[in-house]
């Protein structure tokens, strides 16, 4: 059959239009998501990805897989994630550490607060001091004695160079005038291994780490690393009790490579957020004290202003390798600037904010 000319040519000028046709968007998420941890198995930093990323399989019908990518005080996980796309497929696990590793390297291939966007907050924490049971000193004076008195003979163990644990322990050797060996190790698991067995002798360890040994007896603590008692040991002071000033504490969150999509970003972050008020969240749920929710934005806006105390961008403020001398008798090493209750929740978003007003206000509703 002969196909008039005049009908060949719209059909040929249909094909032709079909590829710049309006396509229906794609679904996020529509194949699994890796979740980088900067950190090995087994700590607290695992832990909690790992319920993070099931709370976030189970409600998005698709894999969350938590990869494990230790090394260079998490360095290494953060510029894999950094110089992966921009599609939401690829998304770290942020801590404490990409705050103070601004200053504790001198030259980074990344600057985490403009190639990192954030997404939400997760937890934040304190640190329990533990030592094998091996230790003759029974409480913090008494191990302060006996390290003094044995300069260079104490193992101190963290999950890696610039870690928190590491940076805890430096800011008590500083503070406390003793000298301990730094052992870093590439995971928790690792470090539990060899302070058990008393290859090393003290961590600053996480409660999800530590605690179920210090309750065992398989662990002594000595103290615990914020302000006041924890709760779940009442009966253990702070370090702050007997070296005035000290305190250190972690936060986690989720971050993705810059350009990510602001309907991506909010999306997680509303599920994040969803996940944090459930009961059977409880686990990694953030103590009242440092706020529970807040949206990507705010966190942006929080980021630079922390990331300014520990050098990454503006001046320096008498910082030292993440160690934040806020007057002379204060000392902490948690270079979180801790928000204020206008900045934690009910806040304005920045006007250039793409979240819409229902989305605003449902998520300053789980604040309250």
């Amino acid at each position: 059959m002969k196909l008039p000319r005049r009908q060949f040519l719209h059909l040929a000028a249909g094909a032709a239009a079909l590829p710049f046709a309006p396509q229906k968007a794609q679904a996020y998420p529509s194949r699994p998501v890796r979740l980088i941890v900067p950190f090995g198995s087994a700590g607290a930093t695992d832990i909690t990805a790992r319920l993070i990323g099931q709370w976030l399989s189970e409600r998005l019908g698709h894999q969350f897989v938590i990869e494990n990518r230790p090394g260079a005080g998490g360095n290494i996980a953060t510029e894999a994630v950094v110089r992966a796309a921009p599609d939401g497929y690829t998304l770290l696990y942020v801590t404490t550490a990409n705050a103070s590793n601004a200053t504790l390297y001198g030259k980074l291939n990344f600057n985490f607060v403009r190639d990192i966007a954030p997404i939400a907050p997760i937890v934040s924490f304190p640190y329990i001091m533990v030592v094998n049971p091996s230790v003759p000193a029974k409480t913090l004076p008494e191990f302060i004695a006996y390290a003094k008195a044995n300069p260079g003979k104490i193992n101190m163990a963290s999950v890696g160079i610039g870690s928190t644990p590491h940076l805890n322990g430096e800011l008590f050797k500083a503070m406390t005038g003793t000298n301990m060996v730094h052992i870093p190790y590439r995971s928790a698991a690792a470090v539990m291994t060899d302070l058990l067995s008393g290859q090393a002798q003290l961590y600053f360890g996480t409660t999800a780490s530590s605690l179920e040994y210090v309750r065992t007896g398989k662990l002594r603590a000595l103290g615990v690393t914020i302000e006041r008692r924890l709760d779940a040991l009442p009966e253990i002071p702070t370090v702050a009790e007997f070296v005035p000033g000290y305190e250190a504490s972690n936060w986690y969150g989720v971050g993705a490579p810059k350009a990510t999509p602001a309907e991506i970003i909010d999306q997680l972050n509303n599920e994040i957020s969803a996940g944090l008020a459930d009961p059977n969240m409880k686990a990694v749920r953030r103590p009242r004290r440092y706020g529970a929710c807040g949206l990507g934005r705010r966190l942006w806006k929080a980021d630079r202003r922390r990331n300014r105390e520990v050098g990454q961008s503006g001046q320096v403020r008498g910082h030292q390798g993440g160690l934040n001398r806020a007057d002379g008798a204060r000392h902490s090493i948690n270079p979180v600037q801790r928000m204020r209750p206008d900045d934690r929740c009910g806040s304005q978003a920045p006007t250039n904010s793409p979240a819409s007003d229902s989305s605003r206000q449902s998520t300053e509703a789980r604040c309250r």
